[in-house]
């Protein structure tokens, strides 16, 4: 998977940047994790503060085009974003995701 950087609009006052992208895949469309992490990795973000809003992928074309929000911060998201995107994205709105992932791997 090949993500590249289509624009990026500053949005200061919701403390974050409005990211456009496309991605060159393979298979089948990523998931949205997938995504989420690969693009926090490409941005030197934490993947908590990226919360990928949409994922168009045309009929039978391996490109798919993209739109995430990317957040100064794991809290100014919980404070913008709904909670059905926190949801997608797996981020708790409560700001417990690191705990939650502990938590996880101590059971295994």
């Amino acid at each position: 998977m090949d993500i590249d950087i289509i624009e990026e609009d500053e949005n200061p006052m919701l403390h974050r940047t409005d990211v456009r992208f496309q991605i060159t895949h393979e298979e089948e469309t990523p998931s949205r994790l997938s995504v989420r992490d690969s693009l926090a990795a490409k941005l030197n973000k934490d993947s908590a503060e990226v919360v990928v809003r949409e994922l168009d992928t045309k009929f039978g074309m391996r490109k798919t085009i993209g739109f995430a929000k990317v957040y100064e911060s794991p809290d100014h998201a919980r404070d913008v974003e709904q909670d059905h995107m926190l949801d997608r994205n797996k981020i708790s709105p409560d700001g417990e995701e690191a705990d939650e992932a502990d938590a996880e791997a101590e059971e295994a």
